[in-house]
This record gives C-alpha cells, structure tokens and sequence, in this order.
C-alpha cells in the first residue's frame, strides 16, 4: 500500500511495504505537460505584440527558453527553478514586455517552493520574491509613456502560489499524519491483543497445572495403598480405588470446564462454569484424605469470600496439599481457612518428615504465589520447627482485586 510520511521538509518519499521508492517517471511525465502547458501559454502572451509594449525579438525568445529550462526544474530543485523563472520575468518586464500570462512559469515555481519545503523557506521565498516584484514594478514605472499596474498589486502576487503551496502541503502532511498515527494504534492493539494471549496462556496453564498435577499426584497415592493393602485389607483397597475412581471424574469435570472456556466465547455456555471455591474446600479434603495421609480441616467462616478470591483459596489448598503428598512422609495435616479483618487466612501444615531436599522453585509454589498476587495477596511457605512445612497465604476479601 502506498503511504505517505511526514517530514521537517515536506513530504518523505512514497514506500512500499516499508521499500523506499520514486516514482521517477511519474515525475517527469508530470513535469513535462506542466511545462508544456505553461510555456505553451506564456510563449503565446509574449507573440501577442499589444499596443503600447515591446514587440517579440531574437532576446526576448532567448530568455523564453531559459525560464522554460528553469521552470523544468520546479519539481526537483523549486529554489533554483523559482530564481531563474523570476529573474526571466523580471528581464521581459525591465525589456518592456507586459502581459497577464507572462508571470505563469515563476507562479508554478513559487507553487513547487510551498508544497515541498517547510513554512520557514515559504515566507523568507514569499518576503524575497514580493519585495523583488515591487522594485521591477516601480523601476519599469518610472519609463515614461509605459503602462504599468500598481507597485502595491506587484508584491501581491507572489505570495497567491506560496499561499496555495502551503494549503496543499499542510493538507498532505495532515493527512500522512493521521495515517501515521493510525497505524500506530493499530500497532497498539496487536501488541495488547499478543499481551492479553499471553496472560491467558499463562493463566491456564496454571489452571492445567493446578487440576492435573493434584488429581494425578492423589491418585497415585491412593492407587499404591490399594495396591499395598489388595491381599491383605481388600476393604482399604476398595476405599482407595473409590476414591481413585473419584478423583479421576472430578479432574474430567474440571478439565472439561476448562476446555468449554477455551472453546465458548464470553456469552457461551461454558463462561458460566462454575469454578471452585471456599465451599469446595471441605470435597477436596475429603477426596484426598485416607489411610495415607488424614487431613484436618477447620473451616469457621470464609465461605462467602468473592469467587475470584474463593478460587485462589480453593487451589491454594489444592496445591499445598498435592506438595504434601509428593514432598512429605507426613501422615497427618491440618487446613485452616478463615475470615479476619478483612482478609481470608488459609493456612496449610504438615508434621513432616520431608521425603528430601524440597524443591521451592517448581511451577506449584510459583502458582500459589501468583494466584495470590492476582487478587492483590500473598504467600508466604516454609519449614516450621521441630519438622514440617506450612503455607499461609493472606487474600483480601474487601476492595477490587489486584
């Protein structure tokens, strides 16, 4: 697409696809039917031969060819072009020749100064130009017998091509200006709209994450102590597997939740899933509490915590407890969830002992931490005394989240 750009001297030149290119010939066909036209028009004013001026002569067409030479060059070089085209009216009107369309070349190169120059160069070119006109006009005036317009009128008509030039010049860069600036919005919005994505794909990979590695990380308990007690405790084996089999359809509701996000827009059906919150807390304790691991659970309040923050408070516990489950040799732990001035306080312990070094840098405790974050919390973890980890993270239940 073609564009046009703005610059401190006028217009830059067209480009292409970010390719700078002229269009040379488009240039010069132009300039040669100006020219054409023009020196057409003033050859045929200075043959008139008008009572009361000089007559045509060998000098007079000899300076005709240099103002059409000068006025070739108004595209180009509109200075030069305006000097030259001037200097040959003004020798055609000290030699004696008057006439309206004689004046023609010098106005299209006053024109060509405006339109591809800057307002500075206009008015010293409109001062020079206006002020050279007056003093040809009142030299030639003092001849007697020689009729003349007015000095006053003179300096006028420089300044009607300047004038013109300007509009069109200050319409063009107007115009590239907006161009310009609407590209940049629409550069704007393509980086916020590639922005948006990635914050997306972040927060549903820490979705995923969330669902997929507790559910699989309970499961796998639960299938080892089935698998443990299968001969000797059958029972203790049907519980695990029931709770296998369990934890297995809550991942595929949550999962398919999640895909119906991804896959509906805002006014869809699957906007309207509903997401876990406080009140799913005391299901998910359930669900991975057993002979492995037994979870104490002290819900006093807290329940009617906003959703945003009942979520973070749902996978906070969520991947708390998937931490013990991997990282700990505990049998036992305690959830607590409560509301205090304000802010909902979730805390989740166990007794220890750690299976090995635990690893602070994984993608769970960096979710739990941005979860927080999101709605304007925080979370603080580590190893308590006399063995054991615990995570508390504080979420404000009042005011807009982060």
């Amino acid at each position: 697409m073609r564009e046009l750009r703005a610059s401190g001297g006028g217009l830059r030149p067209l480009s292409y696809a970010g390719v700078r290119v002229r269009p040379y010939g488009e240039d010069v066909l132009k300039t040669a039917v100006l020219v054409a036209g023009a020196g057409a028009l003033t050859a045929a004013d200075l043959a008139a031969n008008a009572r009361g001026v000089r007559e045509d002569d060998w000098f007079s067409w000899l300076i005709f060819g240099l103002v059409v030479a000068g006025l070739a060059l108004w595209r180009r070089w509109p200075l030069a072009s305006a000097a030259v085209t001037g200097a040959g009216v003004a020798t055609w009107t000290l030699y004696g020749h008057i006439g309206e369309l004689l004046n023609l070349p010098v106005m299209v190169a006053l024109y060509g100064v405006a339109v591809g120059g800057d307002r500075r160069r206009t008015l010293w070119t409109g001062a020079v130009a206006s002020l050279a006109s007056g003093v040809v006009a009142v030299v030639s005036g003092q001849e007697e017998g020689r009729p003349f317009p007015s000095p006053v009128m003179e300096m006028i008509w420089p300044l009607v091509p300047l004038l013109l030039g300007e509009v069109v010049r200050g319409r063009r860069e107007l115009t590239a200006y907006y161009a310009e600036r609407a590209r940049r919005a629409e550069r704007e919005r393509e980086r916020e709209a590639v922005r948006r994505v990635r914050e997306e794909r972040v927060r549903m990979a820490r979705e995923l994450h969330d669902i997929v590695a507790h559910t699989v990380s309970a499961m796998t308990v639960q299938a080892g102590v089935a698998l443990d007690a299968l001969e000797r405790r059958p029972e203790l084996a049907r519980t695990a597997l029931r709770q296998v089999r369990a934890s297995g359809r809550e991942a595929a509701r949550e999962l398919r939740a999640t895909v119906r996000v991804l896959r509906e827009d805002e006014s869809g059906p699957g906007a309207q899933a509903p997401a876990p919150g406080v009140g799913e807390i005391r299901e998910l304790v359930e669900r991975i509490s057993g002979e492995r691991l037994r979870v104490a659970l002290r819900l006093p309040n807290g329940e009617g915590a906003p959703p945003v923050v009942g979520l973070a408070a749902y996978r906070i516990v969520q991947e708390a407890l998937t931490n013990v489950v991997k990282h700990s040799r505990a049998g036992e732990a305690a959830v607590s969830v409560e509301e205090r001035d304000g802010r909902l306080v979730v805390e989740v312990a166990d007794a220890g002992p750690a299976r090995g070094a635990r690893d602070t840098g994984g993608f769970g405790l960096v979710g739990m931490r941005e979860r927080a974050a999101a709605v304007g919390g925080s979370v603080e973890y580590g190893p308590v005394a006399g063995g054991g980890f615990r995570v508390r993270a504080l979420l404000p239940v009042e005011g807009e989240p982060a």
